[in-house]
C-alpha cells in the first residue's frame, strides 16, 4: 500500500481505483522501457547483420577486384566498356564503404598488413620504422573492419 498523500490524514486510506491506477501505470512504464530497450537492441542487431551481409558480398567479390587491379596494371584496362564496368563496381563498392589499401613506402601495420617477404632495400633517408617495399596482394577495408589484410613485402631501416 502506498504512503498517504500530503492532503490525506493518516487514518484515511486512497481509494481503490487510485491504487489500481498506480500499479497499472507502473506496469504500463515497465513495459514502455522493455519495448524501448528491445528497439535498441534490434536495431544494433540489424546493424550489424547489414554489415557482415555486406562484408560477406566484399569477400566474394575480392577476385574479381583482384583480377581488375591485375589487369589495371598491365594496361588491358586503358578505355573500353569493360574500364566503364569496372570502375562502376569499384564505384559502389566505395559508395557501400569499401576502400583498397596497401601502397609501396606505407609504414608497417601488423593490424592490416601481412608480410609475407623480408628484403634488403634502400629505403628513404630518415625513415626510422619498418616499411612496405612491394605491396603482392592489396588489402581491403569495409569501413574499419579489415576485410582482407595486404599481402606486403616489408624492408627494415638501415
Amino acid at each position: 500500500m502506498r504512503e498517504p498523500a500530503a492532503g490525506q490524514a493518516a487514518g484515511e486510506q486512497e481509494h481503490p481505483d487510485t491504487v489500481l491506477a498506480a500499479e497499472h501505470l507502473a506496469d504500463l512504464q515497465r513495459v514502455h522501457a522493455e519495448y524501448v530497450n528491445y528497439k535498441r537492441r534490434v536495431d544494433r542487431d540489424r546493424a550489424v547483420e547489414r554489415d557482415r551481409a555486406i562484408a560477406s558480398v566484399v569477400e566474394s567479390l575480392l577476385p574479381v577486384l583482384d583480377e581488375i587491379q591485375l589487369a589495371r596494371q598491365h594496361g588491358e584496362l586503358e578505355d573500353g566498356p569493360f574500364a566503364k564496368i569496372a570502375e562502376k563496381l569499384e564505384a559502389i563498392l566505395g559508395k557501400r564503404g569499401v576502400e583498397r589499401y596497401g601502397q609501396p613506402g606505407d609504414g608497417f601495420d601488423p593490424t592490416v598488413h601481412e608480410a609475407v617477404m623480408h628484403v634488403q632495400a634502400e629505403l628513404a633517408p630518415g625513415t626510422t620504422e619498418t616499411t612496405v617495399v612491394q605491396v603482392l596482394q592489396p588489402g581491403y577495408k569495409l569501413g574499419d573492419r579489415v576485410v582482407r589484410a595486404a599481402l606486403v613485402a616489408v624492408a627494415d631501416p638501415q
